[in-house]
């Protein structure tokens, strides 16, 4: 699923409207009728609403929603700002369509003084004052307008976008000025803002309407931001040729451990098992042999020289892909061991946990990393790498140019993670869930990344095809064990269940 900035949203509507042809407001009517449904889905018509109407486009809808709720019995009150006496083309229609249907007893034009409505508990609001095309934070009357719906009992709907909220970058935008919706219905695609976590408080329960937006035109526009689902993932999945052996299926090699971190490195190296490398060797701490060789008898043992702690690179010609970090730790004798490794890779890398931290007490060491090397990092590690960020749009575009700047890529975790690539794309995933906020959930994704390398897929694939499987095997694990009990460990038990979801 593609995901449109703001002026590709009007790029897009205009589109529709020359080539299918539909006229902009019956265009307008049909974006309404499909609000008007889903508010009816919702609630009956014994229920009070009060619609509040910008100038612009949004405020038109807004308009055309009051005309069709009355029109099937609902009792509206309706107010229409008009403070600069500009209203769009279209808003203009839809206030005369509704004057005209239902008379003014109903409708209040407000063009200098308002005196707000009492807004009751059983009431709900239609917020129809700014749509995706704000591009400023609100101020004056209609911040005081926001703050005085927030602050009411009435339940609230928000037409495309909650008022206030811009739909991509709100870095410099004014919360408290952004209207806190209990329901948003929005137009086509998601937008870019409704990913990230600090604006959930804002949508509530999200819906997106299909408006019949031309899809010849959604397949013309070149988004730099998607969405990956099912059908993105299964053609990237390679079957294994029937005549396969270990020899031909991927070594990887996962440089991770140190004394009282073994777990980490059997994670990942349980998950590269799982996920189709055909060997996989851990080069760790001697002190780690015990606990490896009992948990993952699979795996190939290559020891370290000191007890404890990574502190030798080793050869990696043998290697398809090295996979380094889980559990490593950071003294000054596995940060030098770490760079070297990185210089010595002849393969592709995948850097996570202890190698992001200590990639980021040295920067400098950042541009000897190996062209097409994958970090993942979660918010915290990137911060530390590329400095504090006010929000998740700043932190995406400090992970956009740190892959520029690597020409590798950034998986940025979280909730909705981020694959940024270096030509300045990004794939959001649609898999995962809050229980797999859990020690060792990365180290499970170090694995499974590495062993899609191993096999011989390409970093974009394997990122793309490793976030997915993850997060697949995390909603599998969840369905059966529920959120509150899931560990890293289940997650690596349910990626075979997983796989078999993407070959069905």
């Amino acid at each position: 699923m593609k995901i449109f900035t703001s002026s590709q949203i009007k790029d897009l509507d205009r589109y529709t409207i020359e080539h299918e042809p539909v006229k902009s407001i019956d265009l307008m009517e049909r974006a309404a009728r499909a609000v008007t449904s889903s508010i009816m889905e919702r609630w009956t018509a014994e229920v009070p609403f009060v619609v509040f109407a910008g100038p612009g486009n949004n405020g038109g809808d807004a308009l055309a929603v009051a005309r069709m709720l009355a029109d099937d019995g609902y009792q509206v009150q309706t107010f229409l700002f008009n403070i600069s006496g500009q209203l769009s083309a279209d808003c203009s229609v839809n206030r005369q369509r509704l004057t005209d249907r239902k008379g003014r007893a109903l409708f209040t034009e407000v063009t200098q003084e308002f005196d707000p409505p009492r807004l009751e508990e059983g009431m709900v609001v239609v917020d129809g004052l700014f749509g995706s095309g704000l591009n400023k934070p609100l101020a004056g009357g209609f911040a005081s307008l926001v703050k005085y719906i927030n602050a009411s009992p009435a339940q609230v709907v928000s037409i495309d976008v909650p008022s206030g909220l811009m739909t991509e970058d709100n870095t410099y935008n004014v919360r408290a000025n952004i209207i806190k919706a209990d329901v948003t219905l929005t137009f086509g695609q998601l937008k870019l803002s409704f990913l990230f976590p600090e604006n959930q408080q804002f949508l509530g329960e999200l819906e997106v309407l299909d408006i019949g937006l031309s899809q010849e035109g959604i397949n013309s526009l070149d988004a730099l931001y998607t969405m990956t689902e099912i059908d993105d993932v299964r053609p990237l999945l390679r079957p294994r040729n029937v005549f396969s052996h270990k020899g031909t299926m991927g070594h990887a090699l996962l440089v991770a451990g140190s004394y009282g971190m073994a777990g980490a490195a059997v994670l990942a190296a349980k998950a590269c098992m799982r996920s189709g490398a055909g060997k996989v060797t851990v080069h760790t701490p001697r002190r780690n042999v015990p606990v490896l060789q009992t948990t993952v008898p699979e795996a190939v043992l290559h020891l370290d020289r000191e007890e404890t702690a990574f502190s030798e690179a080793m050869g990696t010609d043998d290697f398809q892909a090295i996979g380094i970090g889980p559990g490593l730790g950071t003294s000054e004798a596995t940060s030098i061991a770490m760079i070297a490794q990185l210089r010595r890779a002849t393969c592709p890398v995948v850097a996570d946990a202890d190698a992001l931290n200590i990639l980021s007490a040295r920067h400098a060491w950042l541009m000897q990393l190996p062209k097409g090397i994958i970090l993942t990092p979660h918010p915290r590690e990137l911060d530390r790498l590329e400095g504090q960020c006010v929000d998740s749009f700043e932190r995406l575009t400090k992970a956009l140019q740190l892959a520029d700047k690597l020409q590798g890529y950034v998986v940025l975790k979280g909730h909705h993670t981020a694959i940024c690539m270096p030509d300045g794309r990004v794939a959001f995933n649609t898999t995962g869930n809050a229980g797999m906020a859990t020690a060792g959930s990365g180290d499970v994704l170090t694995g499974i990344i590495t062993a899609l390398l191993a096999r011989g897929y390409h970093q974009r694939e394997a990122c793309l095809l490793a976030v997915y499987l993850h997060g697949l095997a995390g909603d599998l694990a969840a369905a059966d064990l529920g959120e509150e009990s899931l560990i890293a460990s289940d997650i690596i038990d349910y990626l075979p269940k997983a796989f078999l979801n993407l070959t069905i």
